[in-house]
Parts: C-alpha cells; sequence; structure tokens
C-alpha cells in the first residue's frame, strides 16, 4: 500500500491502517509457534490460533469478493464453514500466513481502486441479512475490521491458554 497511500482518501486510508494495525495483533498471537501448537485447541472452544488465522483470512477475502463481483460471489460454501475454525491435514500456519498476507495486499490494492466508499451492493438473500439491504464498501471495510479486531482478541486468550504469550503484554 505505500505506493498508493498518496491516491487514497483520508477515510480510505485511515480504515485500511486501523485494519492493518488489527492483523498485525492477529499475526503477533501466532509469533514463534510451530504447526503443532498453532492448531492446538487450548479452551472449551474449537477455535486454533491456525484456524483463527485462516477463518479471517477467509472472511476478508469472501466480502473483497462480494465487493467486486457482488451477491453471487457468496453462493454456496457453508459445507466447509466448519473448516474454517481449524488446521486442516498438510496445512502450515506459515501457508495460512502467507496467504492471510496475500489477501491482505489485495484488499489494500482493491480499496485503492475504489473512486467510492459509498457505492453498494445488494445483499445476498440469507436469514442473517435482512430482504433488500445494501452494504456499501465503506460497511464492509468495517465489517472486515470488526471482524479481524474480534478474533485478535480470541487468538491472544488462546495464546495466553497455550503458554501465558500476551499480544499486548
Amino acid at each position: 500500500m505505500n505506493g498508493t497511500r498518496e491516491t487514497l482518501s483520508v477515510e480510505s486510508a485511515t480504515l485500511l491502517e486501523t485494519l492493518a494495525q488489527h492483523r498485525a495483533f492477529l499475526r503477533r498471537t501466532v509469533r514463534d509457534l510451530d504447526d503443532e501448537q498453532a492448531a492446538r485447541r487450548t479452551t472449551v472452544s474449537a477455535l486454533c490460533l491456525g484456524g483463527l488465522i485462516k477463518h479471517v483470512a477467509h472472511v476478508e477475502r469472501g466480502w473483497i469478493d462480494f465487493l467486486v463481483r457482488g451477491a453471487s460471489s457468496m453462493e454456496g460454501g457453508e459445507a466447509q464453514w466448519a473448516d474454517e475454525f481449524r488446521m486442516l491435514e498438510g496445512e502450515t500456519l506459515a501457508g495460512l500466513l502467507e496467504e492471510y498476507e496475500a489477501t491482505a495486499r489485495r484488499t489494500e490494492e482493491l480499496v485503492a481502486s475504489v473512486p467510492d466508499l459509498d457505492a453498494s451492493r445488494e445483499l445476498p438473500e440469507a436469514p442473517w441479512f435482512e430482504p433488500g439491504a445494501r452494504w456499501s464498501a465503506r460497511r464492509i471495510l468495517l465489517h472486515i475490521l470488526a471482524e479481524t479486531a474480534q478474533h485478535a482478541g480470541h487468538a491472544d486468550i488462546i495464546r495466553e491458554s497455550l503458554d501465558g504469550a500476551k499480544t499486548m503484554g
């Protein structure tokens, strides 16, 4: 994003900088861990650190696809939802982090190309969306930011349960 920051609106730049900060908090929770530790459940929750990285990347990618292609980008995928929260056979923490970095770069590039954060798309039909509701590019970015921040907090608890390390400590 460094080269495009000057061309972004102040609002877009602020949203992306805040998102980058929360991504950094989330990535910091997995510092110095191996794959087994990243896959370990440390609470009664089914969540693990690698799964959270994977989930947040998937959610961000999905909403950015929605911003580009609309509701059709959100069809299907419910069967794999539970697998988003855990590391599957053959997945590595390094690989999940690489995917997350690629997703972040794509988001930053796309936001740099959005001329108007008020531009909106109609949400797909789903029980959790009001019929006919539309989300603007701004609302999508805020949702990605909230999702990242919420799961960074979950990750902090999981990491502290794992070995006592704290993201902010």
